[in-house]
């Protein structure tokens, strides 16, 4: 199996979990500093990080598996077709799970699922979405490729890939300049208005803007609320995307 499940790290957890839950996502494990929401696809895992600390507002990629064993031995075999072998398994006092490492040096965690998806009363058309940014998209893409996700075609012809996981979200490649990075958003299958209307209703700020491949929803970050000082590494919303077909 593959999900993706991205770790966000915040000082501002209560908050964090009204606009999940406004968003339609179902708050599906509460260990008082680790708190999960399933999507109808993909889950998204928030970990209490004290304020001001180096990783407050930070995402982590992540995916979760059924076995980290025979994910790390499948991965290793299709990335030996391109001379490279990125998973490796992590001792058993750290968990159970593998690391994956790309060509460019980033490296997420593949963790064994604690429990199977319980989207049921989640909003049908909310997809999480993991973005690995790097200035090798064609290397982070074999990686991916690697470790079982499936190519999505995008409409565009630029270094951009997308992929699918088969048990839930969406794995993006997005070029970037610098040391590879993560990030994290949503697509959205339904009704894009209908979504900011109700997350307007519930007190969130929310715009919209179009763009060539599709409109996009830009929330309040609520890591923001303070006001991020400037150069801040906590972007000001979180974007909802509506996927135009290829």
């Amino acid at each position: 199996m593959l999900r993706a499940r991205p770790v966000h790290f915040t000082s501002r957890m209560e908050p964090w979990e009204r606009l999940l839950t406004d968003l339609g996502m179902v708050k599906t494990l509460d260990d008082d500093s680790w708190k999960e929401f399933d999507a109808w696809s993909g889950r998204l895992a928030l970990q209490h990080t004290p304020s001001g600390t180096a990783d407050d507002g930070v995402t982590s990629f992540g995916v979760e598996v059924g076995d980290p064993e025979e994910f790390a031995r499948r991965t290793n075999l299709a990335g030996a077709e391109t001379g490279t072998t990125p998973a490796e398994l992590v001792p058993p006092d750290i968990g159970d799970s593998c690391r994956i490492t790309g060509a460019d040096g980033f490296s997420f965690m593949a963790d064994k699922a604690a429990h199977d998806v319980q989207c049921a009363g989640a909003d049908p058309g909310l997809k999480v979405v993991a973005v690995w940014f790097t200035e090798d998209a064609a290397a982070a893409a074999n990686t991916l490729r690697s470790i079982g996700a499936r190519f999505r075609p995008v409409p565009d012809a630029d270094e951009t890939a997308d992929f699918t996981a088969k048990n839930g979200g969406v794995l993006m490649v997005r070029p970037g300049s610098g040391p590879a990075r993560s990030g994290f958003g949503f697509e959205y299958d339904g009704d894009l208005d209908a979504l900011r209307d109700r997350l307007t209703a519930a007190g969130h700020q929310v715009s919209m803007t179009e763009e060539a491949f599709g409109r996009t929803l830009h929330v309040a970050n609520p890591d923001a609320a303070g006001g991020a000082a400037p150069g801040s590494h906590v972007p000001s919303t979180l974007w909802v995307s509506a996927r135009r077909p290829v």
